[in-house]
């Protein structure tokens, strides 16, 4: 599949262009905005949401304008999704180098001293490698509300007697309700081990899927509404649905102007130092006007306006 062409972008697109993107793509194709599309609206849906999730990923999104997606399906990179999918961390990653260090006597580049510790010497005096990073994609619902991921993970490990030994494990990585992005869990010592220095920490970054219905701002959710006309001079009540699945409805008393907002207290992002409260949830309206009205529509309302 050609990701670009099914987001409707450049390959010189930027993130936040990908981001507008699938926004309005999703809005369009998303199962519950488009009931009468079926199995279509519900496979081009699933394409531009997988579309987003490489290009998004700047290491896959290399893999694939190198390799297309024939590349991908042999990436060590797989995130674990509903289907129980290892995430695989491993062979295409950046591995730690050595440190270089200047030569006080003859101003040569050399390796770190630390690298040429023997096996089996005492590990009081190693240096510890910076982390190794990866991006963790969350939908808002995940974040909203929490999740639990498992992570298949490998890792090059080097033994007492020099070899160096592939191992794989399996991480409980735990998502805690409220957690935005950038948001890091750190796992000590599960990163590469290589001669003369400590094991790697491996770090977990959080990244945030866009949502086709709410925009995280702050603490606040923010949820952008069209009405018709009508409802915004007569009144009307909305239904949303919440992130964790209620129903939520919204009575709509006042005339509404375009723009105009409604706060609701209490029903926005989950606060971390604060359990059990949240920010507000903003509703914004855009008001359809009509395209045209008849004469007979004028005049009725010239005549219940009262001009």
């Amino acid at each position: 599949m050609d990701y670009y062409n099914i987001l409707k972008v450049n390959r010189n697109a930027s993130l936040e262009d990908l981001k507008k993107s699938y926004r309005r793509l999703a809005r369009t194709w998303h199962p519950d905005k488009n009931p009468t599309g079926g199995a279509e609206a519900e496979a081009r849906f699933k394409q531009i949401t997988e579309a987003y999730e490489v290009l998004s990923d700047p290491e896959k999104r290399a893999i694939y304008d190198q390799y297309g997606e024939e590349g991908l399906k042999d990436d060590i990179f797989n995130e674990f999704m509903a289907s129980n999918k290892p995430y695989t961390f491993g062979q295409d990653r950046r591995r730690f180098q050595p440190p270089h260090r200047t030569s006080a006597v003859n101003g040569r580049s050399e390796a770190s001293s630390s690298s040429q510790k023997e096996p089996g010497t005492s590990t009081s005096h190693l240096e510890k490698p910076p982390p190794v990073e990866k991006t963790l994609l969350c939908t808002l619902e995940e974040l909203y509300n929490g999740t639990k991921r498992k992570m298949k993970i490998t890792r090059n490990v080097a033994k007492s007697d020099g070899k160096v030994e592939v191992e794989t494990e399996i991480l409980q990585v735990e998502v805690l309700p409220g957690w935005k992005k950038g948001t890091k869990m750190t796992f000590p010592n599960k990163g590469d081990t290589l001669p003369g220095y400590l094991p790697q920490d491996l770090t977990f970054v959080i990244d945030m899927k866009p949502h086709d219905t709410y925009t995280l701002e702050g603490n606040n959710l923010l949820v952008s509404q069209e009405i018709p006309l009508v409802d915004a001079l007569a009144g009307t009540t909305i239904n949303l649905r919440t992130l964790d699945g209620r129903s939520l409805p919204v009575r709509v008393e006042e005339v509404v102007r375009p723009g105009q907002e409604i706060v609701i207290e209490n029903e926005g992002w989950p606060i971390r130092k604060e359990p059990g409260k949240k920010g507000s949830l903003r509703i914004r309206f855009d008001v359809a006007f009509p395209a045209r009205l008849s004469s007979s529509q004028r005049a009725a309302i010239r005549r219940i306006m009262g001009s």
